[in-house]
C-alpha cells in the first residue's frame, strides 16, 4: 500500500520493472495475457521470469478467454484473474464456476459504453471490480482517463465492493483522480511507461510521491 491507496503495477514485461513496482509499495503486479495488447506475454514469457519476480501478489489479465487459457493460468498459480469482458458477455459466470478461481479470486473489467447500464449480476461473481476507460476497441490500455463521476457512483451505490479505478492514471494525475473519485484502489499501466511493456521507474517513483 502506498499512503493509503492500494495499487496495481500493471503491464509488466520484465523482472527489474517488477522489482521497481514492488520497491515503491506496489499491492499487485499485473501481467497481460491478450495477443492484441503490446504489452501481452505468452505463456512461456512468463514462466522464463516467474521465479525471479518478487514475493508480491500477482494478477494475469485476459479478454473473454477459453476454458483452455483460464486452466493454464491456473497452473501458473496467479493470485488473481482480472477478466476483460463486452458487457453483452455472460462469460463471467463461466469462469467463476472454474476451478480454481471462484469468486473470491476473480475481478471483473465489463466494458461499459457510455450510458450502459449496469449489471448487478457481475458483483455476484467477483471479487473487485475495475472501472476502466472506454474504447470501442480496446480493452483497457488507451492511456486514456475516463469519467471519474460515474466511477464515484458506482462505488457510492455498491460500497460493499471493492472497486479499482484505472484508465489514463499518471504521476501528475492521480491526486486529482483520487480525490475527484473517492477511490482507494488504482491500476496504473502505460502512465508510469518509457514505452509499451518497459516502465520508466522514475516515473514509478514519482506515481508513489504523489499518491502520497
Amino acid at each position: 500500500m502506498i499512503g493509503a491507496t492500494t495499487v496495481k503495477i500493471c503491464g509488466l514485461t520484465r523482472v527489474q520493472d517488477a522489482e521497481a513496482a514492488a520497491d515503491i509499495g506496489a499491492d499487485y503486479l499485473g501481467f497481460i495475457f491478450h495477443e492484441k495488447s503490446p504489452r501481452n506475454l505468452s505463456f512461456e514469457d512468463y514462466r522464463r521470469i516467474a521465479k525471479k519476480l518478487p514475493d508480491t501478489r500477482k494478477v494475469a489479465v485476459v479478454v473473454e478467454p477459453d476454458a483452455l487459457t483460464v486452466a493454464r493460468l491456473a497452473e501458473l498459480e496467479f493470485d488473481f484473474l482480472q477478466v476483460h469482458f463486452r458487457t453483452e458477455s455472460k462469460i463471467h459466470r463461466t469462469i467463476a464456476g472454474m476451478a480454481p478461481w471462484g469468486p473470491g479470486r476473480l475481478w471483473f473489467a465489463p466494458k461499459m459504453a457510455p450510458g450502459t447500464p449496469f449489471d448487478e449480476d457481475w458483483l455476484k461473481w467477483s471479487a473487485a471490480m475495475l472501472v476502466d476507460s472506454y474504447d470501442p476497441v480496446k480493452f483497457g490500455g488507451t492511456g486514456r482517463t475516463g469519467d471519474w463521476s460515474h466511477f464515484r457512483q458506482l462505488r457510492e451505490a455498491h460500497a460493499g465492493k471493492t472497486w479499482i479505478l484505472s484508465g489514463g492514471l499518471t504521476p501528475d494525475n492521480v491526486g486529482t483522480a483520487l480525490a475527484a473519485t473517492g477511490a482507494n484502489f488504482i491500476d496504473v499501466n502505460s502512465g508510469v511507461e518509457a514505452s509499451p511493456g518497459l516502465k520508466d521507474h522514475a516515473k514509478l517513483k514519482a506515481l508513489a510521491k504523489a499518491i502520497r
